[in-house]
């Protein structure tokens, strides 16, 4: 059964980071989680924030900055998250880092932060600081473009959980990922698989019925996993572009949440891995990534 005790909610006070803390309250709630909300101030000597060095005491005006954020971060977490137990945590360094090393010391179950592109085309942008939480955290990120319109806690619901699959070693710990998560709120779960498309070229012999033979022998891998795995899921082959193919479907079956691995080798069937950040940017629902 999937356990989540510690929820890691990073803030910087934007609307965005304000949209991912209602997902924090409202997954906080359901699984009886501690949240803790982190904050990570840049260093008052920046030239040596990646240096393991012994500096001098702060000045009086990064001091005053200093308790300002403390005042900030008070407020946030009494504002947001009044009935949750919410542990206060205010760090220097890296934003990246400090979230990753965290997370890593303190046996955090999950990540909760937004994206944080910026601009009339912050869509299509990851933020650098969710894209090295992604590639560095061991635990599972909660993330999505779409964040900041997160309903309030009473309203969160997840109904239907699709689970994207490269059938790569990754693939067993998505489906149970996915699977706990979907038992927990009485969810619809489907394992989809997304492959490319052969198209024969011009005067070239192609088999028509390609489609159906791939889809087959795809659907059928797929299925091992799902009964190796030991769960129930409903089973998707689709062909295409992999991000884009993961939205669709996501938006067709009207998913409340995407899960896909991180971490597996891709294989020739496809590249979930490759497509993690392409994934997160187009579905128009969170994303977990394990």
């Amino acid at each position: 059964m999937l356990r989540i005790q510690r929820i890691l909610a990073p803030v910087d006070f934007s609307e965005r980071s304000r949209g991912a803390a209602r997902y924090a309250e409202a997954l906080a709630e359901h699984f009886g989680a501690e949240i803790v909300a982190l904050h990570v101030l840049p260093p008052p000597y920046p030239e040596f924030a990646s240096m393991d060095v012994a500096l001098p005491v702060a000045d009086e005006t990064h001091a005053r900055r200093r308790a300002h954020v403390e005042r900030l971060l008070g407020e946030f977490a009494q504002q947001h998250w009044p009935g949750a137990k919410v542990t206060r945590v205010l760090l220097e360094g890296d934003p990246a880092a400090r979230i990753v090393q965290y997370a890593h010391e303190h046996a955090v179950d999950l990540i909760v932060m937004a994206t944080h592109g910026h601009g009339p085309f912050r869509r299509f942008i990851l933020g650098s600081v969710t894209a090295k939480v992604l590639h560095d955290a061991d635990c599972p990120v909660w993330t999505g473009v779409h964040l900041e319109d997160a309903p309030v806690p009473e309203q969160v619901a997840f109904r239907r959980v699709l689970a994207a699959v490269d059938l790569g070693p990754s693939t067993s710990r998505v489906l149970q990922w996915a699977y706990g998560f979907a038992t927990h709120y009485r969810a619809e779960l489907a394992a989809l698989h997304v492959t490319i498309s052969l198209e024969g070229r011009t005067g070239e012999y192609f088999d028509p019925d390609w489609r159906e033979h791939l889809g087959a022998e795809v659907r059928q891998q797929l299925r091992h996993w799902v009964e190796q795995t030991g769960i129930g899921a409903e089973l998707l082959v689709d062909f295409g572009e992999v991000p884009k193919r993961v939205a669709a479907q996501a938006a067709e079956r009207g998913a409340d949440l995407v899960v896909i691995g991180r971490s597996s080798a891709a294989g020739v069937l496809g590249r979930v891995r490759a497509n993690a950040y392409a994934i997160i940017r187009e579905s128009p629902c969170p994303v977990v990534s394990v």
